[in-house]
């Protein structure tokens, strides 16, 4: 397999630590105020559905603003206060000896309420510490700071708002894979924010080279990665010129961004700065195999990997700032798969070429995140196309010399070649690229997991691109375009983003963190699911979830499309339903469910029914039978849908019962029919297949009588009569 050689970041010079004196404490995290700690004072907004009777009768009253503790109270069981009304329906409502979120689940499950939620108290955002963090530092930082943390504005059009999410959390409970160049966990802003990690590097045609003499074991540390003129000479099999230069120290600014300290008055503050970091190092000198960083991944979210232990502590989210040309192969494939199946999110940065986005961003199933300049344009050299998910500020300089105006400033290591002292990038020695953009949004995804730990990588993914801003069409360089789809020709300059180049938006990592944190998300499975026209279809919910510690009070099955073709046999407001189909087409079917706080969430699913190929025949031999004949009966000439086989029949009579009867078996593919009287009979034949769809067709046979004998010929008659009553035993018997 070929190495990846070209990395997905931009290599810079680092500056010797630096510091800032006399940081003022700017204060303890200002989380919201929980009304569990307040439970002898419970407070809850309670809206009252439309048509409910405590709205009618207060209006019946000429009341207009809604005070109904007291009745609803009664309906629940509970002393209940009117606090203020808030409209005709709606109101604050007290009580006492139970905290907010227990009143409100127990109030929302009443048939006369919409929808009750927790009165929170809310306070000033939470503002760090860390001394990198804030605008109008002096250099050699950048004057902007941390700007991509901070709430965005006309001049900061990409900010993401993490200080916004960080009310909610930071992270907390999360594991966040790096899968890089491995780390300098020696650095004071990343003290105790490290697993135990893996090196994942395998032995090449040199021994270890490419590993800096390291290979294959549990020390995730980066020995650094620096190319020297000697490698190339001495090696030209596996370093080139395009591998020269020092050591970037890449794994330990991804590090940095995904989570350094976050309030302890030192350095930067990362996006989830609570959550723990686990190092995977795949990036040695020049690179990494497509084999080892595979193998990185599936370690990474605890997959078994051979010659290495289990990983004990799996992540939640991985990020890979790296990549190369090409399209995704089925083996990276495969390994995604695996890791998306058991719920974790894959974050993948889009590549620094200007160009079509690689592997692995190119991957079906992974948040390839694109570099944004602080305006909001597309920056330069990040890639673009269709299989960018969203786009995340990358850092840019504006100017072409001098210092760099808004980079991305983060932890790092001032050796050339081996390690040197703990360091952070700044306005001269910077950090840009998609590389950096990726864990910003891995940190977002660890945000959101902290928030809502039901959530899937799938799932976040799409709360993550549906919470996602606008892109800008104002603001950038006045000789800026609209990014158009990769042509083989390097995008290297500004352009305006749009959803078919940058992915569904800029990131904001405060919206993503509320839509985990309210996230209801409806999930319908159908058996069979596909049906034809006749079949009997089950719905389940089983795969919904909604948010930590809450609970779904509510279901409701609907069909928004191809009603003619199926109806319900069923309640619609149970975690099931069953429908039948009648006719061939698609039927749109819709589910919403409701959690014990009020949050809604819907889903469709188009199902296709098909025309039937089962279909019951019935040969009857003989088909004009006579009276006392016994007729053969066969379903042979019985059709069945392709892959499917015919599991039981059911012969009956429904009409001239009387005129003959079944002797022998009636859930055959044949029976026989016995004929006692003249007139009509009426068959049926039900053929059930091995899906459960039936079919069903009726036959009516009409017996007749023997003909009569001739009256002439005196006794000769008589022996004829006598003959041809014993032929027509013999002709009994044969037939039977």
């Amino acid at each position: 397999m070929a190495m990846i050689k070209g990395r997905t970041f931009l290599l810079a010079g680092l500056l010797a630590l630096s510091t800032v004196a006399g940081a003022a404490e700017q204060g303890p995290l200002r989380a919201t105020a929980t009304a569990a700690a307040r439970s002898e004072q419970a407070r809850v907004i309670v809206r009252y559905r439309e048509d409910s009777s405590v709205v009618r009768a207060a209006a019946a009253r000429g009341q207009d603003q809604a005070q109904h503790a007291g009745t609803l109270g009664a309906r629940v069981g509970l002393s209940l206060r009117d606090g203020r009304a808030m409209g005709q329906r709606q109101q604050l409502v007290q009580a006492s000896g139970l905290s907010s979120q227990a009143l409100a689940k127990r109030l929302a499950q009443d048939a006369q309420v919409e929808w009750a939620v927790p009165d929170r108290r809310r306070r000033a955002s939470f503002v760090p510490n860390d001394p990198f963090f804030a605008s109008g530092q002096s250099s050699p930082m950048p004057p902007a700071g941390q700007w991509w943390l901070r709430p965005f504005d006309a001049t900061l059009v990409s900010a993401t708002r993490s200080t916004v999410a960080w009310d909610t959390t930071r992270g907390s409970g999360v594991v966040v894979a790096v899968l890089d160049t491995g780390v300098r966990s020696e650095h004071p802003d990343l003290a105790g924010r490290f697993l135990p990690g893996y090196n994942m590097i395998s032995p090449d045609s040199g021994g270890c080279l490419t590993g800096n003499g390291s290979c294959r074991n549990a020390d995730a540390t980066d020995p650094g990665d620096w190319v020297s003129q000697t490698d190339v000479n001495n090696h030209p099999s596996l370093f080139d010129s395009s591998c020269l230069g020092d050591s970037s120290w890449h794994g330990t600014q991804v590090s940095g961004i995904v989570g350094a300290g976050t309030n302890n008055a030192l350095g930067v503050a990362g996006v989830a700065g609570s959550a723990q970091i686990l190092p995977v190092r795949v990036l040695g000198k020049c690179g990494g195999y497509d084999s080892d960083i595979i193998d990185g991944m599936r370690w990474a979210a605890g997959l078994t990997v051979t010659g290495a232990p289990v990983n004990p502590n799996p992540a939640q989210v991985i990020n890979l700032s790296l990549g190369g040309s090409g399209a995704c192969g089925s083996a990276y494939q495969r390994a995604i798969n695996e890791v998306l199946a058991l719920g974790v999110t894959v974050v993948v940065a889009a590549g620094n070429e200007g160009d079509a986005v690689g592997a692995p961003a190119n991957c079906t199933g992974v948040v390839a995140v694109g570099g944004l300049r602080h305006v909001g344009t597309k920056v330069g050299y990040s890639s673009l196309g269709p299989q960018v998910a969203i786009s995340a500020p990358a850092g840019n300089c504006v100017n072409e010399s001098g210092a760099c105006l808004y980079p991305i400033v983060t932890t790092a290591n001032d050796g050339a070649t081996t390690p040197g002292s703990s360091i952070y990038t700044d306005a001269f020695n910077y950090s840009v690229g998609t590389s950096f953009s990726a864990p910003i949004v891995a940190g977002t995804a660890a945000l959101m997991k902290s928030a809502n730990a039901s959530l899937t990588g799938t799932r976040i993914r799409t709360l993550l691109r549906a919470t996602a801003r606008p892109f800008p069409t104002t603001g950038g360089d006045a000789s800026s375009g609209v990014c158009h789809a990769p042509n083989g020709i390097p995008q290297d300059s500004e352009c305006y983003c749009t959803t078919s180049t940058c992915g569904a938006g800029m990131l904001d990592s405060a919206a993503a963190v509320a839509a985990a944190l309210s996230d209801v998300a409806a999930s319908i499975s159908a058996s069979p699911s596909t049906a034809v026209a006749g079949a009997r279809v089950t719905l389940s919910s089983s795969g919904s979830s909604v948010g930590s510690g809450r609970s779904i009070a509510s279901y409701a099955w609907s069909i928004t499309g191809g009603a003619s073709l199926a109806s319900f046999v069923s309640a619609t407001n149970a975690a099931s339903a069953t429908l039948d189909t009648s006719g061939a087409g698609t039927v749109t079917v819709r589910l919403t469910i409701t959690d014990d706080l009020g949050h809604s969430g819907s889903n469709t699913l188009a199902l296709t029914v098909s025309e039937s190929g089962l279909q019951a025949a019935i040969s009857a031999t003989p088909s004009a039978p006579e009276v006392g004949d016994s007729v053969a009966l066969s379903a042979a000439g019985s059709t069945v849908d392709s892959g499917r086989s015919i599991a039981a029949y059911q012969w009956e009579i429904v009409d001239g019962g009387t005129r003959a009867a079944f002797s022998g078996s009636t859930t055959g593919a044949s029976a026989t029919l016995t004929t006692s009287a003249a007139g009509t009979v009426t068959l049926r034949l039900t053929i059930t297949d091995s899906q459960g769809l039936s079919s069903s067709v009726q036959q009516t046979l009409s017996i007749t009588a023997p003909p009569a004998a001739s009256s002439g010929g005196g006794g000769g008659s008589t022996w004829l009569f006598g003959l041809g009553l014993g032929l027509a035993g013999l002709g009994l018997r044969r037939r039977r």
